[in-house]
C-alpha cells in the first residue's frame, strides 16, 4: 500500500517495469469485477516487464503510481462499449470527476501532469463489456467470454513491447 491509498499491488515486479496494468472495479457487483479479474489473470502469467495494480476506483492519489512506466493500461468494466472490449488511447483532460468518486483516467493524467509538471506515460483504457452490475451479482457468462478475449489482447500487446 502506498500512503493512504487503498490500492493493492498484485505482483512484485521490479520498479523498472515498463508496463503498468491497473484494473479497477467492485468485485461485489458482478461484471464490475472485470478489471480486477483481468489483472489477476495477467499476474498469473508472471510477465517480467509488467506491474499489476488493482483498486475499487481511481483516486487522485493514484497519480504517484504512474511514475516510472513507459505505458499504462487502465482496465475497467463498461456496460456501453462494444463487445468484447474497447481499447483506446487516453489523453489528459481536466474534468469535474476529480471531485467525485468516479475519477476518469483522463482526469488522473491531468492531475499527474499538474503535480509533476511533465508529460505522463502513454496511457490506454481497456473497457471490457459487462452486463450485470447489481450488488451480489456473479460474473455473467457473456462477461466471462469478453474477459478471456481481453486477456488474450493484453498478452499479445505485451509481446509487442
Amino acid at each position: 500500500m502506498i500512503g493512504n491509498n487503498t490500492n493493492k499491488r498484485v505482483s512484485d515486479a521490479q520498479p523498472s517495469a515498463k508496463l503498468l496494468l491497473f484494473g479497477y472495479g467492485n468485485p461485489g457487483r458482478g461484471d464490475d469485477a472485470l478489471g480486477p479479474m483481468l489483472i489477476e489473470q495477467i499476474d498469473q502469467l508472471k510477465l517480467g516487464n509488467v506491474t499489476c495494480l488493482v483498486d475499487m476506483q481511481l483516486l487522485i492519489e493514484h497519480a504517484i503510481d504512474l511514475m516510472g512506466y513507459d505505458k499504462v493500461i487502465f482496465v475497467d468494466a463498461d456496460m456501453s462499449c462494444a463487445e468484447p472490449f474497447d481499447f483506446s488511447e487516453v489523453n489528459a483532460e481536466k474534468d469535474s470527476s476529480y471531485t467525485s468518486h468516479a475519477l476518469t483516467p483522463s482526469a488522473l493524467l491531468f492531475i499527474y501532469q499538474q503535480i509533476y509538471q511533465r508529460n505522463a506515460p502513454s496511457v490506454f483504457l481497456l473497457r471490457i463489456r459487462g452486463y450485470h452490475f447489481e450488488l451480489g451479482d456473479a460474473l455473467s457468462g457473456r462477461a466471462s467470454d469478453n474477459l478471456q478475449a481481453a486477456v488474450k489482447h493484453i498478452y499479445q500487446l505485451n509481446e509487442c513491447l
